[in-house]
């Protein structure tokens, strides 16, 4: 195995393998059906997890908001297949065959124009890009041009996304209102519903969830990584050294944005519906609970912390409904308080430097804590 610094040191490539062979090959050997989807859905939240990574950790910019963006990818792939599965053949009880269920339950007599665009799987895919792209870049430079940021920047991206619930809840007869779009039933003629299909979008999945990988561990080991890391450290020298701060953060963000919108994207086809119950305040509060448990400086942490939470969410409220929310609180709680690395710091400071003891031959690698989480900080200006 070789080391290229350009992606990903020797630790960090055993790490990606582990995870590859836990995805690939362990999970969907050992887990039924319906478990296997329960995981293909808290992997859609990993890539908003993996997001967070290179927004908040690397950059240091906290966003409350990325219910936004997984919504709006969501939403973006729902309209496809919501137009898909009302074909005149299939809605011709309705007032208006060949349009949505809920678009004639309000009355609406014919297709939106901002609807007509995604008819076609092309316009879609590009769609689940760009809109939150645009939308973030929208949103970064009015905030960091203006130097807006830390705290007053989080609650700005709480205040979009209780707006955009409202707007999305409140335009029930353009978007399903609170139940959302529902009913998603063929991808270009392909039922996504039977257990084959569902086996099939799950590996899919996770081709799409090691693509992101890639281009945040190349992110991360490039030159734009080194200079996220030193502006998270000292925004102000970087400034001084000729770096426009505002563009990196924005940048960053809107890598975040887009990445949620893929988990946004695959949520659509995995689960079959969309609601704004994904979009608000508190799903992107627990969508930063994944990153900050699995360590927000680690890329593969952060992965697995998502898995770590929603399979406790899963397990508390499958045996205490009334209680899961509180463990769930106190689960992040404890890791902020006494591991606030995460899982990430767990792993580089305790259990690996044991194993480097107990197993020389591993000292070769990059450190104690290359696999798990970045342990660079920078010293000053950002390295050339």
């Amino acid at each position: 195995m070789i080391d290229n610094p350009r992606f990903a040191n020797r630790s960090e490539l055993i790490g990606i393998l582990v995870l590859a062979v836990l995805l690939v090959v362990i999970l969907p050997l050992c887990l039924d059906v319906f478990r296997l989807n329960l995981v293909a859905k808290y992997l859609t939240y990993a890539f908003v997890a993996l997001g967070l990574v290179i927004c908040w950790g690397y950059g240091g910019i906290l966003s409350l908001g990325q219910g936004v963006f997984f919504g709006l990818g969501g939403y973006c792939m729902a309209m496809f297949l919501k137009l898909e599965a009302s074909s005149p053949e299939n809605t011709k009880i309705q007032s208006t065959p060949g349009i949505p269920d809920f678009m004639d339950w309000n009355q609406i007599t014919q297709l939106p124009f901002f609807w007509k665009p995604f008819h076609s799987l092309s316009f879609t895919i590009a769609a689940v890009i760009l809109v939150p792209a645009f939308f973030a870049f929208i949103i970064g430079a009015a905030m960091f041009k203006r130097r807006v940021g830390g705290t007053y920047f989080a609650i700005i991206t709480q205040a979009v996304a209780a707006i955009l619930t409202i707007l999305i809840v409140g335009q029930q007869g353009y978007t399903g209102g609170i139940n959302g779009m529902t009913d998603l039933r063929t991808l270009k003629g392909w039922d996504i519903r039977p257990d084959h299909a569902k086996v099939v979008l799950y590996f899919f999945e996770v081709a799409c969830l090691f693509g992101c990988i890639f281009i945040a561990q190349f992110i991360r080991h490039s030159k734009l990584g080194r200079i996220l890391v030193a502006m998270r450290e000292k925004e102000d020298r970087v400034r001084f050294s000729g770096y426009s701060v505002a563009n990196f953060k924005i940048f960053a963000f809107c890598i975040a944005a887009i990445f949620a919108a893929i988990g946004g994207a695959m949520f659509a086809l995995n689960v079959g519906f969309m609601s704004p119950s994904f979009v608000g305040i508190v799903p992107s509060i627990e969508m930063v609970i994944y990153t900050a448990v699995g360590g927000r400086l680690s890329i593969l942490g952060a992965i697995y912390g998502t898995l770590l939470v929603n399979f406790a969410k899963t397990s508390l409220s499958e045996s205490f409904p009334e209680l899961w929310l509180f463990g769930l609180g106190g689960l992040f709680i404890a890791v902020v308080l006494a591991f606030p690395n995460g899982l990430a710091g767990i792993w580089g400071d305790y259990i690996q430097p044991q194993l480097n003891r107990l197993m020389p031959s591993g000292k070769s690698g990059s450190g104690p804590k290359a696999g798990w989480h970045d342990s660079s900080v920078a010293d000053g200006a950002p390295a050339e």
